[in-house]
């Protein structure tokens, strides 16, 4: 059994004391595949370290992140994003979007930075990796406003509702569910069954979003078996047939 973890941040210092024990883990249950998110340049050489140490597991994505979009850095930023991509390959630009749960003054560069970095994905005919949160209405508006077929990828950490789970599949993207569907009141596993299992990606989050029976501790990629089990619940299917679904439609966004 194959299973993708869609967005993990294995380069965390939270990792730093048992990352080597923690791939192993991950590794052993079945969790093989290992999609990597940027956030800024600062964590760009850990990223590398990673890749170079499991080649065949880790997939690296390259963008920056929504919160570190900031006046005095995004340009400088963004041009390290751009010159990365012009070296090198990636599997997504990623993690992008828009935060407004820590800062609505930046709205406007980050939707700015939203909509440069999309661009640039249709240029390297990649997928994007968005991260929302308090802020559907905007990422909406600007993946409107950028629609066309060669927009695709995954909405991060989806926990939107129904209507929003549409409205995000209707834009290209495929959900990217993790811990929350655990959570008692997380509320996905109230529609989720009516969404289409092609869909739907697995992710964690690492370190965060740890699902249950470990919420609250430090995530880590094992832990995906936990998001399989509770959605092979919901979809009335074998475990062994979500992580293959899951697997498929990661396989159809990222390309490997």
């Amino acid at each position: 059994m194959t299973i993708t973890d869609t967005h993990t941040h294995l380069y965390s210092r939270q990792f730093s004391e048992d990352r080597d024990q923690m791939m192993q883990r991950a590794i052993d249950a079945g969790v093989t595949r290992f999609f990597i998110p940027a956030i800024d340049s600062t964590y760009a050489a850990a990223m590398y370290d990673l890749e170079s140490k499991y080649p065949d597991h880790v997939f690296l994505m390259m963008g920056l992140h929504p919160t570190h979009v900031k006046a005095d850095t995004m340009e400088a930023e963004l041009a390290f994003v751009e010159a990365e991509f012009a070296r090198r390959k990636f599997h997504a630009v990623g993690e992008i979007g828009i935060d407004l749960y820590w800062d609505k003054s930046t709205l406007g560069i980050q939707k700015e930075a939203f909509g440069r970095q999309i661009r640039l994905a249709k240029h390297y005919g990649l997928p994007i990796n968005i991260h929302g949160r308090d802020a559907f209405d905007e990422i909406f508006d600007v993946l409107e406003s950028e629609r066309s077929d060669d927009l695709f990828g995954i909405f991060h950490c989806f926990s939107g509702n129904r209507s929003q789970a549409e409205t995000a599949i209707s834009l290209g993207m495929k959900l990217g569910i993790g811990g929350v569907v655990t959570f008692k009141n997380g509320g996905l596993d109230q529609f989720l069954h009516e969404i289409d299992l092609k869909n739907i990606v697995l992710e964690t989050d690492s370190p965060y979003l740890a699902p249950v029976p470990y919420r609250g501790k430090r995530n880590e990629s094992s832990y995906l078996t936990h998001v399989v089990s509770k959605l092979s619940e919901i979809y009335g299917l074998s475990e062994a047939e979500i992580a293959r679904i899951t697997t498929e439609n990661s396989r159809n966004v990222f390309g490997i």
